[in-house]
C-alpha cells in the first residue's frame, strides 16, 4: 500500500506544481518501476543509464536536472553515487530520508 500512496502523492503534488514537467513525471516513473523490480526495497540501487532509456530521457543535462529536482522537490530521497559501479540510492516511500 505505501507503493501506490508513493505514487499518489507524487501525481497530486506534480498537478499542483506548475513547474513539474513530462521528463519530471517520466523519470519519476522509471524510479517507480525500478523499486518494483527491487522487490520495493529501500533504498535501491540506480543507473543513469538504464534510467533514462526506461524514461526517454536522452540528455544527460535533462536527467540530472530532473532527478536533483525531484529530490528538492522533496518527492525522493537521492544519494548519489560517483562511482559508474556502484548505482545511486533512491528513496521513494520513506523521503524523510536526507539527499547528499
Amino acid at each position: 500500500m505505501k507503493q501506490l500512496n508513493a505514487l499518489a502523492r507524487f501525481m497530486i503534488q506534480a498537478a499542483k506544481n506548475t513547474e513539474v514537467l513530462p521528463t519530471h513525471i517520466s523519470l519519476y516513473l522509471a524510479l517507480f518501476v525500478s523499486w518494483k523490480q527491487n522487490n520495493f526495497c529501500e533504498p535501491f540501487p540506480v543507473y543513469r543509464k538504464d534510467l533514462m532509456a526506461l524514461a526517454r530521457i536522452n540528455s544527460i543535462a535533462t536527467y540530472h536536472k530532473c532527478i536533483k529536482d525531484l529530490s528538492a522537490m522533496g518527492v525522493i530521497g537521492y544519494v548519489p553515487s560517483y562511482n559508474y559501479y556502484q548505482g545511486s540510492l533512491i528513496y521513494l516511500a520513506n523521503t524523510g530520508r536526507k539527499s547528499a
